[in-house]
């Protein structure tokens, strides 16, 4: 009782931890998401206030060009030199100016053939577009029109917030992604704790299991159910040292994966229906690489038992290795329910369960046991909906 009691103190501990965890990193997300928000939407107003005071500006400016080409005419029409320096001063504003008799004149678009009608037309309308075109009344039926466009600092300008909102995008990505990486670890950080933790209150009763056990061995010679319990605390002597290597890098050495996958299948064959067969194919064969026999095994049970909740009545799961030159790859074949593709990847993500109980733990455990911590790969081979499903799990060879 003792023992359940501090199990269920930590879980209480950890979920009560977490859920404050989480509470914080949502209120402190949320303040940095309003204040970037603010400073970005200040930026974009100020920014539209200005372009705006800017076009005004220009505006004004023309204006005043016509003014002064309307003043500094003579009375014969002709242009003064006044008035040609002063539009030679506007050097920035592209121009194109139509009198009452259709002759045009063009100032500060370099590269334009005053004879290319079609463009002249098509920067007339594209400059009637941008602002609106100034009449100059000279009198006498003489009226000019004035088309100005904007200026390449007024059009750099409108492209501003644009490449602000772009810099502001990139920078809220980056943020999430640091804010989401961050979390990710102190949360794999606070489960690795909990799983040492949980190790830990393990060993206590198990070390007092062991004691009685050799002390029953000792006062009463039957050995049947004897081994039975000596295997399921050699069992849970296996679960607890599975949880301590959680968080921690595991030590990797030259095993034979088919002694270590017989050792697994023996275990669950004890302890599974009689209507599920689990056969083994390769048993007597030597396939070496690198791995931790504990995770290892633990991978290959979480298989297994997802292979077993697949099949409905009766079934068999089919065990067998594969070797070519640089990798040995370990199939998993089932007749069960099957995996439809489109969840060929989500089956390995944490939480995801078909099943009306279970955690939907166990294949994310066995994909980062692989993939992590033996430089491996894990995935659905092939799966069929009422048919079966193929895992296969590869490996480097050994050396």
């Amino acid at each position: 009782m003792k023992f359940n009691l501090d199990i269920n103190s930590l879980y209480l501990i950890t979920v009560i931890t977490l859920f404050d965890m989480i509470k914080n990193t949502k209120l402190l997300n949320w303040l940095i998401i309003i204040f970037s928000s603010l400073v970005i939407f200040t930026i974009l107003w100020n920014t539209f206030l200005f372009v705006q005071n800017f076009k005004i500006e220009e505006r004004n400016k023309m204006e005043l060009w016509s003014l002064a080409t309307l003043e500094l005419v003579n009375i014969d029409g002709e242009i003064s030199n006044l008035t040609l320096e002063v539009l030679k001063k506007n050097t920035s504003t592209p121009m194109i100016k139509v009198d009452s008799n259709g002759l045009i004149e063009i100032n500060n678009i370099p590269n334009l053939n005053i004879n290319d009608s079609v463009l002249v037309k098509k920067l007339i309308k594209k400059f009637e577009s941008e602002n609106k075109p100034i009449e100059i009344n000279f009198g006498k039926e003489k009226i000019s029109t004035l088309y100005y466009g904007n200026s390449s600092l007024l059009n750099k300008l409108k492209y501003y917030p644009i490449a602000l909102l772009i810099i502001a995008a990139i920078f809220g990505f980056i943020a999430f992604l640091f804010f989401k990486n961050a979390k990710i670890a102190q949360m794999n950080k606070l489960w690795s704790g909990m799983a040492k933790e949980t190790a830990h209150q393990i060993g206590t009763p198990l070390s007092s299991l062991m004691g009685w056990t050799e002390l029953l061995k000792n006062k009463y010679n039957d050995e049947t159910y004897l081994n039975e319990i000596e295997k399921d605390i050699n069992r849970l002597n296996i679960i607890s040292d599975r949880f301590s290597k959680i968080g921690s890098e595991p030590l990797l050495s030259n095993f034979n994966i088919s002694k270590e996958i017989e050792k697994t299948v023996n275990y669950l064959s004890d302890r599974i229906s009689n209507n599920i067969s689990v056969k083994f194919l390769d048993k007597e064969s030597e396939f070496f690489t690198r791995i931790n026999p504990q995770l290892f095994g633990w991978c290959v049970e979480n298989i297994i038992k997802n292979s077993i909740d697949a099949i409905k009545d009766e079934g068999e799961i089919k065990i067998f290795i594969e070797e070519n030159e640089n990798k040995i790859s370990i199939y998993f074949e089932d007749n069960g329910v099957g995996v439809s593709k489109s969840d060929f990847r989500n089956i390995f993500n944490p939480g995801f369960t078909s099943k009306e109980r279970g955690w939907g733990l166990g294949l994310s455990l066995a994909k980062r046991i692989i993939e992590d911590y033996h430089s491996g790969e894990i995935k659905v081979h092939k799966s069929e909906l009422n048919i079966g499903t193929t895992m296969v799990i590869i490996l480097n060879r050994g050396k």
